[in-house]
């Protein structure tokens, strides 16, 4: 039977001068934990690593003082499968939520997700597969993508901001293989963000199919009205949370008055939030988009219900590109067959992005089949987990 014996949480700072319309993200933190078993590959400890996504912030504080002393003081029977004695998932997530009120998710949803994602990379690993082909399996029917449709997410507002460093970036990420973008809006004023988005246009030939726009949940109804007025001519792939996330009579107000795409649900954290969204904000299972993200939500477990909860309404799983532009996300989309996923290339480092050992060709990444999620092999993140976990590495 295979145990865990030691849960340990580091908070990391983003690499991150930049701000949306909301948010300066300079002072922004994720929490890495890494979940260590009492099994050993090649002299090494077997170590799941995850974290809790991007653009929020770390949970030291709820990790060690609640969920990883939940995690640690189980009955080690109570945290396997009871027939072959490895690690399950599922019932990390069950201990996890022990004693745990329904709703009121807030922050304790990305603390839970971050133990439960590593507790599936150690899953993975000790199974020797790669997380998605482990998914696929136990989730999917064994039905999975080789290569998952990534776009380029970017466009954010830096402290000396041009419209100069704004193309640069842009163009730097079409000539790394991307073929679609997403930009910020609602920062800079109605006229300034159309001038920004035409100027993005211009290095897409004029194709809004390809781009797409993020207002961060920034607008009333009126101001959110005025931009799809000025936005609908351009036929972008989508218009994202133009109002508050749980605004769902805004949403739908919104929907009379703009035809195109919207995307939205990044920070809606529970299956019963997303019904409720499918049920009262108007959306269209044939035209828009949702992005939940697991490492906000509780995790996989989570997401599975999600996914559950989309096909009863009609809704299916290639709707959902998920929010967070990092590895974890990657395996799931290629290993639940989801729309795409998310990307983060030259920001929000050390997460953002999925390493050397994927590359983008055409708008796609073959992903990578090591053991696990891979985060180890991501340049970037090697010295902070090589410091969480010393000797599971060298």
């Amino acid at each position: 039977m295979t145990r865990i014996v030691e849960v340990r949480e580091q908070t990391v700072r983003l690499e991150a001068a930049i701000r949306n319309s909301l948010i300066d993200f300079s002072q922004m933190t994720v929490s890495v934990v890494a979940v260590v078993t009492d099994r050993r590959r090649d002299g090494r400890p077997v170590v799941g690593l995850g974290f809790n996504s991007i653009g929020r912030y770390a949970q030291g504080g709820m990790l060690r003082d609640r969920f990883i002393p939940r995690l640690l003081d189980a009955d080690p029977g109570a945290l396997v499968d009871s027939d072959s004695g490895e690690l399950e998932p599922a019932r990390v997530r069950d201990l996890l939520m022990k004693n745990e009120k329904p709703g009121g998710h807030g922050e304790r949803s990305g603390a839970v997700a971050a133990l439960e994602i590593a507790v599936w990379d150690a899953a993975a690993k000790l199974a020797e597969v790669p997380l998605y082909r482990l998914l696929a399996d136990r989730y999917n029917g064994g039905e999975y993508d080789r290569a998952v449709e990534v776009y380029a997410a970017g466009g954010y507002y830096y402290p000396e901001d041009g419209i100069g460093r704004l193309i640069d970036e842009m163009r730097g990420y079409l000539d790394s293989g991307y073929t679609h973008l997403k930009m910020k809006i609602g920062g800079a004023g109605l006229d300034a963000d159309v001038e920004r988005l035409e100027a993005v246009l211009g290095l897409v030939d004029g194709d809004g199919g390809r781009l797409a726009v993020d207002a961060n949940g920034r607008f009333d109804l009126e101001t959110a009205i005025a931009y799809g007025e000025r936005l609908e001519p351009y036929g972008l792939r989508w218009y994202e949370e133009p109002g508050d996330p749980l605004d769902f009579a805004l949403q739908a107000e919104l929907g009379r008055h703009y035809a195109p795409p919207f995307a939205t649900a990044e920070n809606l954290f529970s299956h019963e939030d997303v019904r409720n969204l499918l049920r009262y904000a108007g959306l269209r299972p044939d035209v828009d988009i949702l992005q939940m993200d697991p490492g906000l939500s509780y995790g996989i477990v989570e997401l599975d219900r999600m996914l559950s909860v989309m096909r009863e309404q009609d809704w299916s799983p290639r709707r959902l590109i998920p929010h967070g532009g990092h590895l974890m996300a990657l395996h799931m989309a290629a290993g639940l067959q989801l729309g795409g996923n998310e990307s983060y290339p030259g920001i929000f480092q050390p997460f953002g992005g999925f390493g050397r050992q994927h590359e983008v060709v055409d708008g796609a990444i073959a992903i990578a089949d090591q053991p696990g999620i891979g985060l180890e092999l991501k340049p970037e993140l090697e010295p902070v987990l090589s410091e969480l976990v010393p000797e599971a590495f060298g």
